[in-house]
C-alpha cells in the first residue's frame, strides 16, 4: 500500500463518489474506480459499499480512514520541511480554506484574514460562508468556525472568542413605531430573525430566549437580517460586532436583553502535525480576538 493509493482512498471517502473524487484528483471516474478496486484487491478487504446515495465506507474502510489521514498529515508535514515553512519566521504559502457562519464571515474574517495575507503574500485564503456545520472529515474546509463546541468526532477545538448580541432597530423605524420600553412591548413590533426551521444550531435561537415566537420577517442569513433592519423592517437581535457596519441601527432594551455566545475554532485531529495550519491558526486566533474587541468597543 503506497501513499498514492491512500490519496485516492481519501478522495472517495470524502466525496462519497468516484466523480467527486476524480475532480479532487484531476482523474477520470473510471480511473478512480480501477484504483480503488486495485487497492481492495491488494489488501484483500472491501473498503466501500456502493448504494444509490454513493460510495460509503465499510467497517474496514472506516478503520483505515484515520491511518490514511495520519499518512496525509505526515506527507504534508514533510512537504513543509522541504519548502522551509517549518523555519521560524518563514512566510505561509499555499491555499487554506476556512468555513464559517455568515455573520462571522461577513463582519470579522475579512479584516482578520486581510492582515494575515498582507504578511504572507504567497498565501491563498478561501472563506466559505454557509449557515451550517462544516464536515472537516470530508475536507469541506481546512478549518471551521462554529457557534457550539462539538462533542463528537476526531477534532481539535479551541475557543476563539466570546461575543455579545443585543436587540436593535433603525432610528427611522423607532421614530414611527410603538414604544419599546420592555420585552412585552416586542409583541407590538415586527420582528426580524432566523427562519425557525433553518436554525442549524441551538445557540442561534436568540428570539426564543426572549420569548418571541413569531418571526414575520425571516432569513437564514445574518447579513440579510441586518440589511432588513437597516431598511426599517423591524427589530431583531444583532451581533455587537456587526453594528459598526450599520451605523443607522440603535440598540434597545439593553438592560433587559444582553446575550453572550462564543465562537470556536475547529480543526481535524489529524492536522495537529501540519505546521502551516498550526501557524495559520495561531495568527487567526490572535487577530480574531483583537477584531471582536475593536468592533464591540465601537458600539
Amino acid at each position: 500500500m503506497d501513499w498514492d493509493d491512500l490519496r485516492v482512498f481519501l478522495a472517495v471517502a470524502r466525496s462519497e463518489s468516484l466523480s467527486g473524487a476524480g475532480k479532487r484528483l484531476a482523474l477520470d471516474p473510471a480511473t478512480v474506480g480501477r484504483r480503488i478496486a486495485r487497492l481492495e484487491e491488494g489488501t484483500g478487504t472491501r473498503l466501500f459499499v456502493k448504494s444509490p446515495q454513493g460510495y460509503a465506507l465499510t467497517e474496514e474502510g472506516s478503520g483505515l480512514l484515520p491511518h490514511a489521514e495520519a499518512v496525509e498529515a505526515a506527507m504534508e508535514g514533510a512537504a513543509e520541511v522541504m519548502a522551509g515553512q517549518h523555519t521560524l519566521g518563514a512566510g505561509l504559502s499555499g491555499q487554506i480554506r476556512i468555513g464559517a457562519p455568515d455573520g462571522c464571515a461577513n463582519y470579522l474574517l475579512p479584516q482578520v484574514l486581510t492582515e494575515i495575507c498582507a504578511e504572507n503574500p504567497a498565501l491563498e485564503v478561501q472563506i466559505v460562508a454557509l449557515p451550517r456545520v462544516f464536515n472537516l472529515s470530508k475536507r469541506e474546509a481546512d478549518l471551521a468556525i462554529g457557534v457550539s463546541r462539538p462533542e463528537a468526532g476526531r477534532l481539535r477545538v479551541q475557543k476563539l472568542s466570546d461575543y455579545r448580541l443585543h436587540i436593535a432597530a433603525s432610528a427611522d423605524y423607532l421614530a414611527s413605531a410603538p414604544p419599546l420600553t420592555c420585552i412585552d412591548d416586542l409583541k407590538a413590533h415586527r420582528v426580524v430573525g432566523y427562519i425557525p426551521d433553518m436554525i442549524f444550531d441551538k445557540e442561534l435561537d436568540y428570539l426564543a430566549q426572549v420569548g418571541v415566537t413569531s418571526v414575520p420577517m425571516a432569513s437564514n442569513s445574518v447579513a440579510v437580517q441586518l440589511n432588513w433592519l437597516r431598511a426599517g423592517g423591524g427589530v431583531g437581535v444583532v451581533h455587537d460586532f456587526a453594528l459598526p457596519f450599520a451605523p443607522g441601527l440603535r440598540k434597545v432594551l439593553t438592560r433587559e436583553v444582553s446575550l453572550t455566545r462564543s465562537f470556536w475554532l475547529i480543526r481535524h485531529e489529524g492536522d495537529a502535525r501540519v505546521t502551516r495550519l498550526n501557524r495559520f491558526a495561531e495568527a487567526l486566533v490572535l487577530g480574531f480576538r483583537r477584531e471582536v474587541v475593536r468592533l464591540e468597543a465601537m458600539t
